[in-house]
């Protein structure tokens, strides 16, 4: 099966309904994206396809070959961080950071979507769980993201 992760080419021999998650992390080695519930309910494992923010953990890699498939590690260009992973490190996000990959695909899958996100906008669409409970930091740093 042909995926294209973070602008590149890549040939999985995987069976069809092999969890998108477990493909990147154990083939392809992007271990950015992370397993947290396997249910798609926390967000951890958050990576963009074809631009949408997407929960890699209950999508069958088949599911997303032919599209175009962004890790945490394909958001940032070159060395200048995405605006979002920069206003994370502004606002001192993380706690222990294993849920803020997603976060950050989530919010920036937003931004996309709606640049000059409300506060409603972001209740609705940013529903990664954070067990450190980093949420007024989070929609700081959004807002500040928004506006760079």
């Amino acid at each position: 099966m042909q995926l294209n992760v973070n602008g590149k080419s890549h040939e999985v021999d995987v069976e069809p309904t092999t969890p998108l998650l477990w493909v990147i992390r154990e083939q392809l080695g992007l271990t950015g994206t992370k397993y947290g519930c396997g249910i798609a309910q926390c967000g951890a494992c958050t990576v963009h396809i074809d631009g949408a923010a997407a929960r890699s953990c209950a999508m069958p890699v088949s599911a997303a070959a032919g599209k175009r498939i962004t890790t945490i590690e394909g958001l940032a260009s070159g060395k200048a961080l995405h605006k979002v992973q920069k206003a994370w490190v502004d606002h001192e996000v993380p706690q222990c950071g294993y849920c803020q990959a997603g976060m950050i695909m989530a919010v920036a899958a937003l931004l996309r979507a709606k640049p000059k996100p409300t506060d409603a906008d972001i209740d609705a669409t940013i529903t990664n769980i954070c067990r450190c409970g980093t949420f007024q930091q989070v929609r700081e740093a959004i807002h500040a993201a928004a506006k760079a």
